[in-house]
């Protein structure tokens, strides 16, 4: 089986084809995987792309906490359907404590931090506070780590407390102004602990992850699983093992449920060109580990990276370059999307950090590229 019928086959899966056009964002991200999210705006084009979902229904599903954007797979955050919430939060408590490893060499302890996560809930009973609230409520509990810990990025033991209650589904961080694209939060008591009553081993955990994942992401390799969970090869191994993959003969082998399988073989993929224009982020580069080099947000044909583009805040316009003709397709798919980002969101970075003028050079670049095609 070649690579471009395997793309075609993961857009299909990934839904960028239409397949969930109307449905609910926590539907979505059930069925295609969790979206990451760096304060950019990768999953709300993602969900745009996907079922086109607005910002205000996607806000919503957050405010109501159909979805909502915790540390999953690896500690890094990621945009979850309410049906996943305590399956992420365990997947990823080990690696909650990484910061308090490196608190540890500066004379952080364990009880220090579970003090001030107990200041913090106390704190939190009256309701939701932001960081600055949090340091005056908890008073002393708090202490600063000096310049060692500001070399370290570590300048109070707040956030030390904030992620390991976080992570243990006692408390949930919720966007100041209801949106996905910043990273500016309050924290909220998380009643009642998505995490009460969930009997899953962290072995058991892993294992439902992998089986999310190869729904996500097949037909996909050990090793891409392994960069999607953090795991190890022996304890990867170990949690895809129960789901009794196939492997088909693909080089690398690609492991894939039986049941997908036969939807795979009779596959047929569209005859006519359908353009997404996705974050540089979104899942269906990032599931298989192979995100195309890159430095812009990707236009996509049927899996296939076509283009690139970037949202110029100055002209409140997409600029982009094409691999192949702009046909009436591809400017219809590039004008709708501009018109979200407009309209929508006011802008597209790729993290909270990608500014106007930190990607001035890249937009520069794409309008050169374009005036030479």
């Amino acid at each position: 089986m070649d690579i471009d019928k395997l793309r075609e086959w993961w857009w299909h899966r990934q839904a960028l084809d239409g397949r969930l056009s109307g449905q609910t964002c926590a539907r979505v991200l059930e069925e295609t995987g969790w979206a990451r999210s760096v304060g950019g705006a990768g999953p709300y084009l993602g969900l745009f792309a996907r079922c086109g979902a607005g910002r205000e229904a996607a806000d919503r599903a957050v405010a109501e906490a159909a979805i909502h954007e915790l540390p999953g797979a690896r500690g890094c955050t990621c945009v979850v359907p309410q049906s996943d919430f305590a399956l992420a939060l365990k997947v990823g408590q080990a690696f909650a404590d990484s910061d308090l490893k490196v608190a540890r060499k500066l004379g952080v302890t364990d009880a220090e931090v579970d003090r001030l996560g107990q200041a913090v809930l106390g704190a939190l009973g009256d309701g939701p506070l932001d960081p600055e609230q949090l340091r005056a409520a908890a008073g002393g509990a708090v202490r600063s780590l000096g310049e060692e810990g500001k070399k370290k990025g570590l300048t109070t033991t707040l956030p030390l407390a904030l992620g390991r209650l976080q992570a243990a589904g006692e408390i949930r961080r919720m966007p100041t102004n209801g949106r996905l694209d910043q990273q500016r939060y309050r924290y909220a008591l998380w009643q009642p602990n998505p995490l009460r009553g969930f009997q899953l081993s962290a072995e058991e955990a892993y294992t439902e992850l992998a089986r999310r994942f190869f729904a996500w992401a097949a037909p996909a390799t050990l090793a891409e699983f392994q960069a999607f969970s953090g795991l190890g090869v022996k304890a990867a191994k170990a949690a895809v093992e129960p789901l009794q993959l196939e492997a088909l003969k693909t080089d690398p082998p690609r492991l894939i449920a039986p049941e997908l399988a036969k939807e795979l073989a009779v596959f047929r993929p569209p005859g006519k060109p359908q353009f997404q224009l996705v974050s540089s982020l979104d899942g269906i580069a990032l599931l298989h580990g192979d995100a195309w080099e890159l430095s812009s947000h990707p236009i996509l044909d049927r899996g296939r990276m076509v283009g690139s583009w970037e949202y110029d805040t100055a002209t409140e316009s997409i600029v982009w370059v094409s691999e192949v003709p702009a046909g009436a397709a591809l400017r219809e798919a590039v004008r709708r999307t501009e018109e979200f980002v407009r309209a929508e969101l006011g802008d597209a970075r790729a993290f909270s950090l990608d500014s106007p003028k930190s990607r001035a050079p890249r937009i520069a670049a794409l309008r050169a590229q374009a005036a030479k095609s």
